[in-house]
C-alpha cells in the first residue's frame, strides 16, 4: 500500500468545482471569531461540495492570511456570500426552499445520530460562536436544533469538529458520497 500522489488523487480544478453540481447543503457560520475556523469550514465545504457558506455578523471574511492559512486555497472554489445578522441569511434561505439546522445544546434538540437527513431536502446548516453557540434568536428561526451526542467531560467540540461531523453525517444519510 502506498500513498496516492496529487495526480492520483484527481481532484478538481477550481474551475472544474465552480461548474459541478454541489451538494444541496449551505453553511452558517453564526459570529464566528476564529478566522482559522473561518478557513477551516472552507476546506471542509470544498471537500464536501457545499452550494455555499453564508458568513454572519462578526465571522471574519476572505481574503485574510489566517483564514487562507486553513483554507488552503478553498476561499477560490466555495461560493460565500457576507450578511450583517444571521437572521437575514436564514431569511434569504429559507426563501429559497432549505430547512434550517442549527447545531446546538437546547432542551428538546435532535441527536444527530436520530436526526433523519432526507436526499430530496435542502439543508442549511448553522454553526455558533466559539464560547456562546448560536444565537437564541437563530436556534428559535430554525426549523431543526441538532446536538452531536457526547460522552466525555468536556461540553462541547470544536467549531471545525462539529461541521465536519455534521456535513458528513447529512451527507451519508443523504446518499451524497460518491
Amino acid at each position: 500500500m502506498k500513498k496516492l500522489s496529487m495526480e492520483e488523487l484527481n481532484r478538481l480544478s477550481v474551475e472544474e468545482f465552480k461548474e459541478v453540481d454541489k451538494s444541496p447543503i449551505i453553511i452558517v457560520l453564526d459570529n464566528i471569531r476564529s478566522l482559522n475556523n473561518v478557513g477551516s469550514a472552507f476546506r471542509t465545504s470544498d471537500a464536501f461540495l457545499i452550494e455555499k457558506i453564508y458568513l454572519c455578523g462578526i465571522t471574519g471574511t476572505p481574503p485574510h492570511r489566517d483564514i487562507q492559512k486553513t483554507a488552503l486555497g478553498a476561499t477560490d472554489s466555495v461560493a460565500w456570500e457576507y450578511k450583517s445578522t444571521t437572521l437575514e441569511a436564514l431569511d434569504e434561505i429559507k426563501s429559497q426552499g432549505y430547512e434550517i439546522c442549527a447545531f446546538e445544546q437546547v432542551e428538546g434538540s435532535v441527536k444527530l445520530n436520530e436526526f433523519d437527513a432526507k436526499a430530496d431536502h435542502k439543508y442549511a446548516l448553522v454553526f455558533g460562536n466559539e464560547v456562546f453557540g448560536v444565537e437564541d434568536e437563530v436556534v428559535k428561526a430554525s426549523d431543526h436544533v441538532i446536538e452531536i451526542p457526547q460522552l466525555g467531560t468536556k461540553h462541547s467540540l470544536n467549531i471545525s469538529v462539529t461541521l465536519g461531523v455534521g456535513i458528513w453525517d447529512f451527507m451519508t444519510k443523504m446518499g451524497l458520497l460518491r
